[in-house]
């Protein structure tokens, strides 16, 4: 066979590849740098176990346009448009400020202005993969500094179009002139918009006539022929395979069926796009990284410290926290993916030589691992430096002009939304605290007493009135301020209730130490509510309901006892108290009702319920007879009140656990 070396060294170096990755996991390396260890490792300048990049290095190609290609998908033009004015003219700055520093500085280093706009354009991109997995991991992916992230991620990856565009301009002579780089920019705002107007009347119809067919196979065939058809006509028009795929998945991203797209290229994408960096790794030397250690080291920390302190600058002013800015900062603080793309295609046309070229490689990796590294002391740092800006409040002592005891609401999203409701209907005074401008400005104009503000700041939680809340409930998408808030409003006021909303059971226990009085898991209590409402289904008797519910929450705290309402009106709750029900309940051993007739027993004389029908061995007994006596197991069907009910299961509770 013709391909049978290209073959063999494929498959030697991905089975060298995988224990490469099995340790990086562990180490909680992002899968990139394993893939860029092993390509140094595994290729001709490391251990050679395969002696030629080339043969890989083509199958890379298909890597990098479907790499583009999913990465145009995951980019909505009209998400963008959606971003907001202010997050869109940080992004601009910073890639304005961000490039024009390392230009001057590349230009003071020696080298041409064509070399000098291409490292600008790779130092300005920052690694999609790797930020969101950071917010991904510390559940912020939903926090305000989640969003405003993403927000950016996106505007530097859209930049990708005119730099991709710029480099053959830059490649054709080291005299770039001015107009030639203006003509450059207007011809990629004409390529977005033709991509728009492509997206919004052609290609739509294209697909749904494809899918309306349910063939599977036709719908992948066509969008690998859409994407891989697109990146080489881009390449006859004279632009390249990358920025062909990219604007590819930026049509598809407006389709309705953008979801199902990504759903069949993802797998391919994975693959190829692995090969992809395992070529880019090849190409740098080992003996290079130990000659020019003291060089790259300054060049990360260089890139790095820009970064945080550039997007510091920019972010603060937008969320109106030093501490969520500097957390952004250290996120994006790293060299992107794509600029992989845009160094390869630079060092192909000339514009950057083999050292440099190496240089930016090896930089954007040690990138990589170092920017993980520092979210967790740039939180530390954000926090230290707001509590040193503004000390904390001491609270106001009790006196006659002391403010009104209230419930406090930290976070306006789906569950404080619903709290507040209910606090207004049933009359309950309350204030809420909102991180979200855009809510804080909705919600006042229906009414709601709504404070904008940072909760991890005691300046703000003392405007609020923390000291003098009877209950504080913190529920926020933002796990560490969420941990920073609970520890402040107990420090502040001992004496408040604190609950908490917090997505894993796995925070509990720090939330309880740090001072709140109940947690509410998201999954933990969800959990209960499915298995409860299917074991009501099944009629399940609601005593056995109540014991398995008791168990498990037991299990991680014992503050909370019983099922809770749905949440209802008060015109609905006192409907349902007024209510005639029926309830079933079991008989369990140590019960004081055992060996006792239904006569004895007396319910309806006592409680106003009557025991309507008994089932017991599986068999129905409707209207029981009144001498019939009870034995554990039975299940009665019992009738009456809400209160009635209530009070005739006090009669037939076992006597450990009946109420005193």
């Amino acid at each position: 066979m013709a391909n049978a070396p290209m073959l063999r060294d494929l498959v030697l170096l991905l089975a060298a590849t995988l224990p490469v990755m099995f340790v990086l996991q562990k180490l909680r390396v992002p899968s990139i740098v394993g893939f860029l260890v092993a390509g140094v490792l595994f290729g001709p300048h490391g251990l050679a176990v395969v002696g030629s990049a080339e043969e890989v290095e083509h199958l890379a190609e298909l890597g990098i346009v479907l790499l583009l290609f999913v990465t145009g998908l995951e980019l909505s033009l009209s998400g963008v448009a959606s971003l907001g004015g202010r997050l869109m003219l940080a992004g601009a700055a910073q890639v304005a400020v961000m490039g024009g520093l390392v230009v001057w500085l590349a230009r003071s280093a020696g080298s041409g202005w064509a070399s000098a706009v291409v490292l600008g354009f790779i130092a300005v991109h920052s690694s999609t993969v790797v930020a969101l997995k950071i917010f991904s991991d510390r559940g912020q992916i939903d926090s305000p500094q989640g969003r405003v992230a993403t927000g950016l991620l996106v505007f530097q990856d859209l930049c990708m179009v005119p730099m991709m565009l710029l480099t053959p301009v830059l490649a054709a002579t080291e005299a770039v002139s001015l107009p030639a780089i203006v003509w450059v920019l207007v011809k990629a705002t004409l390529v977005l918009v033709g991509i728009f107007a492509l997206a919004r009347f052609v290609l739509p119809r294209i697909l749904h006539e494809v899918a309306s067919l349910r063939i599977r196979e036709l719908f992948t065939v066509t969008v690998v022929l859409f994407s891989l058809g697109t990146a080489w006509l881009a390449e006859q028009l004279g632009l390249s395979l990358a920025i062909g795929a990219l604007l590819a998945g930026l049509v598809i991203s407006e389709s309705e069926h953008r979801h199902q797209v990504f759903a069949e290229i993802v797998p391919f994408r994975d693959i190829f796009s692995s090969l992809f960096f395992i070529s880019i790794g090849m190409l740098l030397r080992a003996d290079f990284l130990l000659a020019n250690a003291p060089t790259l080291l300054a060049a990360t920390f260089g890139v790095i410290a820009l970064k945080i302190v550039l997007l510091t600058l920019l972010v603060a002013p937008i969320l109106g926290s030093f501490r969520m800015a500097l957390f952004i900062g250290a996120c994006l603080a790293q060299v992107g993916e794509l600029a992989f793309v845009l160094a390869r295609a630079a060092s192909e046309a000339g514009l950057l030589s083999a050292a440099v070229y190496e240089t930016c490689v090896a930089t954007a990796v040690l990138s990589f691992v170092a920017s993980p590294l520092l979210v967790g002391p740039a939180e530390r740092i954000g926090f230290a430096v707001e509590s040193w800006r503004r000390p904390r409040g001491t609270g106001a002592a009790a006196g006659p002009e002391q403010p009104e005891s209230h419930v406090l609401i930290i976070g306006y999203g789906l569950n404080g939304r619903n709290l507040a409701r209910v606090l207004r209907e049933t009359g309950v005074r309350y204030r809420v605290l909102e991180f979200n401008a855009l809510s804080v400005a909705k919600a006042a104009k229906l009414g709601e007493p709504i404070t904008f503000g940072d909760g991890s700041r005691p300046d703000v939680l003392h405007a609020v009135g923390v000291e003098h809340a009877s209950i504080i409930v913190i529920a926020i998408s933002d796990p560490v301020g969420t941990r920073r808030m609970a520890a402040l409003a107990r420090d502040m006021n001992p004496r408040a209730a604190i609950l908490v909303r917090t997505r894993y059971v796995a925070e509990i226990d720090e939330l309880y130490r740090l001072g709140a009085t109940e947690v509410v898991p998201e999954e933990f209590e969800t959990s209960v509510e499915i298995f409860a409402r299917v074991l009501r289904r099944l009629h399940v008797p609601r005593n056995v309901i109540q014991l398995q519910v008791e168990m498990v929450r037991g299990e991680r705290y014992g503050m909370l006892r019983g099922l809770e309402l749905p949440r209802q009106s008060m015109r609905d709750v006192q409907a349902l108290l007024a209510a005639t029900l029926t309830e079933t309940y079991r008989i369990e051993s140590g019960s004081p009702a055992i060996d006792g007739s239904i006569r004895e027993l007396d319910l309806r004389n006592r409680t106003g319920v009557s025991i309507i029908a008994l089932v017991r061995d599986g068999e129905p007994h409707v209207n029981p007879d009144p001498e019939m006596r009870l034995a554990p197991g039975d299940v009665v069907v019992l009738l009456g009140s809400h209160a009635g009910l209530e009070a005739a299961i006090g009669l037939l509770a076992p006597v450990a656990s009946a109420p005193a």
